[in-house]
C-alpha cells in the first residue's frame, strides 16, 4: 500500500469515529431529551448532558469565553494531528491509528461546539453515590488513542 493510500485509510478511521460519534449524539439527543436517564446496568446509564466546558466539565460555568478557546484549540490540535499522521503513516502504524482515533474524537467534539455551543455527553458510569462525569463516543476514542500514544512512548512497548 503506498503512502498516500495509507494516509487516506487513517483519515477514514478518523471519519468513522466522527460519524459514529455524531450519530450516537443525535440518537441520545432525540431519545433522552424529554425523559430521565435510562439505566442499562447497575453501574451504567444513559443520560443527556450539555457540556460547555472541557473534560470532566472543566470551565463549564466560565461565562462563555471558553467556547472560543476550545474551538480554537481543537482546530489547531486537529491540524497538528493531520500533519503528525502524515509523518507517521509509514513508520509507525500503531501510533498513526492512535492519532487517528484522537483526531476523530477531537473533530467530533469540535463539531458539537461549533454547531451547538456545547458538547453532548450521554454515557454515565456510577456506583452508589459516586458518578464519573458523563462522556461520549468521541471521548472514548480520544481516551483509547491517548492510551495507544502513551504505550507507544514506552521503551519496552516498541516493536
Amino acid at each position: 500500500m503506498n503512502a498516500t493510500v495509507r494516509y487516506v485509510v487513517f483519515l477514514l478511521l478518523a471519519l468513522l469515529v466522527l460519524a459514529l460519534d455524531q450519530v450516537t449524539k443525535s440518537l441520545a439527543y432525540d431519545n433522552l431529551l424529554e425523559g430521565p436517564s435510562v439505566d442499562i446496568l447497575p453501574v451504567f446509564s444513559l443520560v443527556l448532558v450539555f457540556n460547555k466546558g472541557a473534560a470532566f466539565g472543566f470551565l463549564n460555568d466560565a461565562g462563555g469565553w471558553q467556547h472560543y478557546l476550545f474551538v480554537g484549540l481543537a482546530s489547531v490540535f486537529s491540524l497538528v494531528l493531520l500533519v503528525w499522521i502524515w509523518r507517521e503513516r509509514e513508520r509507525n502504524r500503531w501510533l498513526a491509528i492512535g492519532l487517528s482515533l484522537v483526531l476523530g474524537g477531537a473533530i467530533g467534539n469540535l463539531v458539537d461546539r461549533v454547531m451547538n455551543g456545547y458538547v453532548i455527553d450521554f454515557f454515565l458510569l456510577h456506583y452508589g453515590n459516586w458518578m464519573f462525569p458523563a462522556f461520549n463516543v468521541a471521548d472514548v476514542a480520544i481516551t483509547i488513542g491517548a492510551i495507544m500514544l502513551i504505550l507507544d512512548s514506552l521503551p519496552f512497548f516498541r516493536r
